[in-house]
């Protein structure tokens, strides 16, 4: 049989539209009746719970170990520092290659020019070494300016080539060093070791720690070696 309509409208009035109706049928007994929005609600809420149980126990099964959060911040932290380290001897590294290179360019950026003023410093102690002392004494006084002003300008030369680093080296008497002479003869004499340098054909120069033109020079053989001292024999034997 049907549900009373005056009793469900007084339900509806009294209570509201809940989403569980209990009302009376005909026979006395009771019915349970719900709406659609109520069970919509009912379901969303009850997801909802599902939801946040299984947020909360994926949060309780995968919380992170600290021993593990530790050990991995260690790593980074000795990987990070690795790096800084490596940084600061890169550039440290830079820093004295840029400081030997500047150094290098004032030492050695002269070293084609220098080259090439060697044969006017050549030149000129040529001219000199080729006047006869009895020449230059007879010479007329302007003549004998003239001497006096080109050995000037040598003098003058070489000092000038000198505060830029270029030294000229004079062996002779030295010991023949091929890393700065350059040896075109040899000649015998007893009076110095072998090996010793006996003449200077032409003057060496160096700039910083560089050789600029080796030294030509004659290398002396010198004597016979003496024979070695022989002890006397003693009169006990």
């Amino acid at each position: 049989m049907g549900v009373d309509s005056e009793g469900q409208n007084l339900v509806r009035l009294i209570f509201g539209p809940p989403a569980l109706i209990s009302v009376a049928n005909s026979n006395g007994a009771h019915e349970t009746m719900s709406n659609n929005n109520a069970d919509r609600g009912a379901d969303a809420s009850a997801r909802q719970d599902e939801a946040l149980a299984a947020e909360g126990a994926g949060a309780e099964t995968g919380e992170p170990d600290a021993f593990a959060v530790i050990e991995a911040l260690n790593a980074e932290n000795t990987q990070l520092k690795d790096r800084v380290l490596r940084t600061l001897a890169e550039m440290e590294n830079l820093r004295r290659r840029t400081e030997r290179e500047v150094s290098d360019a004032k030492t050695y950026g002269v070293t084609g020019f220098a080259r090439d003023m060697l044969t006017v410093v050549d030149n000129l102690s040529r001219a000199l070494e080729h006047l006869p002392a009895e020449s230059r004494a007879s010479a007329d006084p302007a003549i004998r300016s003239l001497i006096e002003g080109v050995e000037l300008t040598a003098r003058d030369l070489e000092s000038a080539l000198g505060r830029h680093g270029v030294k000229k080296l004079d062996p002779k008497g030295q010991k023949f060093d091929p890393n700065f002479h350059q040896a075109i003869f040899e000649a015998p004499d007893e009076t110095v070791p072998s090996g010793t340098v006996s003449q200077v054909v032409q003057s060496g120069w160096t700039i910083g720690d560089r050789v600029l033109r080796p030294a030509m020079v004659g290398v002396s053989k010198g004597g016979p070696r003496a024979a070695p001292r022989q002890e006397p024999a003693s009169s006990g034997e």
